[in-house]
């Protein structure tokens, strides 16, 4: 592309002066990565000749030490396409189009980072074709992925709830499970430590330092729940808000000690509640998971009102035999 420069930032102090507008690509959340353990962002910027910057993208190394190993793996996670000036269009005749732009800077970060990651993981796209051929000829491989949104706008989501539900959620009540903002270290301690023993033995599920959750607390873009039954943490999720939407991130229940307080239940319910009280248009789950035919999580998830959209995943291994392999298992 003429006239574009794409420079990789490794240091929130470094990153030049520019609107942002999406959470997911933001100077604050790139911050907050940058102070938390195990995790190191890095935002592409991509300028035109006279300096102006067109778009950005945040991408985020994670290392983990996988279960019987003693050494640290890393992946790279990018939620959506980035952040662009407002005059673009994804595709056209103009001298920059959003799938150009990104282009630019998705081959620059897979330049910088194709040693040091063992796979690289796009999620959340605008649309599911978006960059289809793009991402294909930078080696990625799709994988069909499921979306479940709820829209807050035209309803009170109660209105959405089947009778089933709505009972189980007042029974609830009356046994005394209360839902409530995140308060003090005593709750943050009580939330992580629920969280990382849910997630435990799921192979893929990456929980951040307490501290990235710590610092999330202290942004107006996100805020942490927890529910409580007789005193004791049963259930908790953590939500972020970008332009105008609410995004359920990470959550974690104790689902089958307390099986008559249904704690999923109650705490799925307060961040959708939640988010139409503070006035946004829907509310997204962005870790719903694979389309099986049978998936308990999306059936249990539909059960609030929500729309199922079918999505891609898209993928990147760094080995090269492995990468070729995978692109020819999902080759639709």
């Amino acid at each position: 592309m003429k006239n574009t420069v794409t420079t990789i930032y490794t240091r929130a102090d470094d990153l030049p002066e520019m609107e942002y507008r999406n959470f997911f690509h933001s100077r604050s959340l790139f911050a907050l990565l940058e102070q938390t353990p195990r995790q190191q962002p890095y935002m592409a910027v991509v300028t035109d000749g006279g300096g102006r910057v067109l778009g950005h993208l945040l991408a985020v190394v994670r290392h983990r030490r996988p279960l019987l190993s003693p050494c640290l793996c890393a992946h790279c996670r990018i939620w959506g396409e980035g952040e662009y000036v407002a005059d673009l269009s994804e595709t056209g005749d103009g001298e920059y189009t959003v799938t150009e732009l990104f282009r630019e800077m998705l081959v620059s970060l897979m330049s910088r980072l194709q040693v040091r990651v063992m796979y690289v993981e796009i999620s959340n796209l605008s649309g599911k074709m978006f960059g289809y051929k793009l991402l294909r000829e930078a080696g990625f491989f799709p994988v069909h992925w499921m979306g479940i949104h709820n829209s807050l706008h035209s309803m009170p989501p109660a209105e959405r709830l089947g009778r089933k539900m709505r009972k189980r959620i007042e029974r609830a009540y009356e046994k005394g499970v209360v839902t409530a903002e995140v308060e003090g270290e005593e709750e943050l301690g009580a939330f992580c430590a629920l969280l990382r023993s849910h997630n435990r033995f799921k192979l893929k599920r990456y929980i951040p330092d307490c501290n990235f959750f710590r610092g999330l607390m202290q942004t107006e873009h996100a805020r942490l729940f927890v529910t409580r039954y007789k005193g004791r943490v049963v259930g908790c999720c953590a939500c972020a808000y970008s332009e105008g939407d609410a995004y359920l991130w990470y959550f974690a229940f104790l689902r089958k000690s307390f099986v008559m307080v249904r704690p999923d239940v109650m705490t799925i319910w307060h961040a959708i509640d939640n988010a139409y009280s503070r006035g946004y248009s829907h509310i997204h789950f962005m870790d719903v998971g694979l389309p099986f035919s049978k998936n308990p999580f999306r059936e249990f998830i539909l059960r609030f009102g929500g729309k199922p959209v079918s999505t891609y995943r898209w993928f990147r291994f760094s080995a090269r035999w492995l990468n070729t392999v995978m692109s020819w298992r999902y080759k639709w």
